[in-house]
């Protein structure tokens, strides 16, 4: 086929761009698969020279790359796309004027006054819309669309310009708590976006190190919403990203805090030790960073593996190193990242670790496992709602375990009535457990009533 047939003629492009929407090739992109998009580019008659010229590479590096060699750097991904003419939200990079990006909040038109809470998410997604040009959230019925055109990173940028990106990120990590990451999730994207765009501009040695901290933090949360919305590859994608800005910014914290965030992927995937080996390399990173809070996020969540994979003695080895360390952490100066890990997390880890324990290992765990959750639950408030459906979840569980049927029906359905308006993937996930021990006990009416409320759940 002549290269030429490709030519896009609105744009003058040799490949059209029909390519980016074939199902092999969204795929790759989303994959971050370069190999796999360049040998779709072949197949679609572009020349290895073509791919060359388009993405400012050598035929030596394409050539290595068709052969399967990865391409990792974002910056190298980005030149890609953007020679290439991919629209950069195809392969979960900052968006570009080419991806619209339209993110609807819903008004919950039953209540006479909004609380404090939805009147300060509403001024967010004004402000955000008017400052940065990109959609945020609002409860406004109507759809708050992004400009197709980018707002401009000043050409030289301090210390306010990076406390900008921070502040951004705590208002964005703010509504994942409390409504999933999927409410959230393109905003943060587009707040990448914009903040991208600094690290071209010029700035002081102490602001272009903090610059790499505050976007490596907003890449890990990009992640994170990413994860909690289902999208696996676009949440690696993030962590990678992340990993190499903080590591730029010579910030030990943060790479200890994003490899946590990624072994937790893992442990969502059913897949304890990959996920042990990333909590062991943050052990390390913490540890290097001197935080002892750092260091009981790690324990408690290498607790969290080694009871997935049975091995209750070092389970509660750590689950004990994880509460020595906390107790002796300053919470009050925790860094932004890892503030969410109070006393209220460390008894819902507690219990969390028990439950799986009850469930693949001892039932005695319950013991320990209900006050814990317990607890915890009582003391998340609103702004914690993902982790308390969590825990009600886990509870409930341990309950229908312990043979209360009646009282952990009775918390099933409080966890599903208070998931309702969450939008995370990680929900369904996090209540089967709940469904697999309510199914066991079907002979009861309670057990049977509540795996069916479960199932109705997933369905919708």
């Amino acid at each position: 086929m002549d290269a030429g047939d490709n030519t896009d003629a609105r744009q003058g492009h040799p490949i059209s761009s029909d390519a980016w929407e074939k199902r092999e090739m969204r795929e790759a992109l989303a994959a971050r698969n370069i190999s796999a998009v360049y040998r779709n580019l072949r197949k679609e008659g572009i020349s290895q020279r073509q791919i060359a010229a388009l993405t400012g590479q050598s035929q030596s590096e394409v050539s290595e790359i068709l052969k399967g060699r990865q391409v990792m750097a974002y910056d190298v991904l980005a030149r890609i796309a953007d020679g290439l003419g991919v629209p950069r939200g195809y392969m979960g990079l900052a968006y570009d004027e080419a991806t619209e990006i339209q993110v609807v909040g819903a008004a919950d038109e039953q209540q006479a006054e909004e609380d404090e809470s939805v009147k300060r998410r509403n001024f967010l997604a004004h402000a955000a819309q008017v400052t940065m040009g990109a959609a945020i959230l609002g409860s406004s019925p109507r759809a708050w669309a992004a400009s197709p055109a980018r707002t401009p990173a000043p050409g030289h940028i301090g210390m306010t310009d990076v406390r900008q990106v921070e502040a951004a990120t705590r208002a964005l990590r703010a509504l994942d708590y409390q409504y999933g990451g999927g409410f959230c999730r393109d905003a943060v994207v587009a707040q990448l976006s914009w903040g991208q765009q600094m690290l071209d501009s010029s700035a002081a040695t102490p602001v272009r190190s903090r610059l790499f901290v505050a976007l490596a933090d907003l890449h890990s949360l990009a992640g994170w919403t990413s994860f909690d919305s289902g999208l696996m590859d676009s949440a690696r994608g993030h962590f990678a990203n992340a990993l190499e800005l903080a590591k730029q910014g010579n910030n030990d914290h943060l790479v200890a805090n994003i490899l946590y965030r990624m072994g937790r992927v893992y442990l969502h995937q059913e897949a304890p030790n990959d996920a042990l080996k990333l909590f062991q390399l943050g052990q390390i990173a913490a540890q290097e960073s001197g935080s002892e809070l750092a260091i009981s996020v790690l324990a408690a969540n290498q607790a969290w593996a080694y009871a997935m994979m049975g091995n209750e003695d070092q389970s509660l080895k750590l689950l004990g190193l994880a509460k020595d360390e906390f107790a002796r952490a300053n919470v009050a100066e925790a860094e932004d990242w890892v503030k969410f890990f109070n006393e209220t997390d460390v008894y819902a880890m507690i219990g969390t670790v028990h439950t799986v324990l009850a469930r693949g290992v001892d039932t005695k765990h319950t013991q320990y496992a209900i006050p814990a959750l317990t607890r915890a639950i009582e003391a998340y408030g609103e702004d914690m709602q993902r982790s308390k459906v969590f825990n009600q979840a886990a509870l409930a569980t341990n309950h229908l375990i312990d043979g209360d049927i009646d009282h952990g029906a009775r918390i099933g359905r409080l966890a599903l009535e208070s998931a309702d308006g969450l939008k995370s993937a990680r929900v369904k996930d996090r209540m089967m457990p709940m469904q697999e021990e309510a199914a066991k006990r079907r002979n009861n009416p309670d057990a049977r009533d509540l795996d069916e409320r479960i199932s109705s759940f997933f369905a919708a």
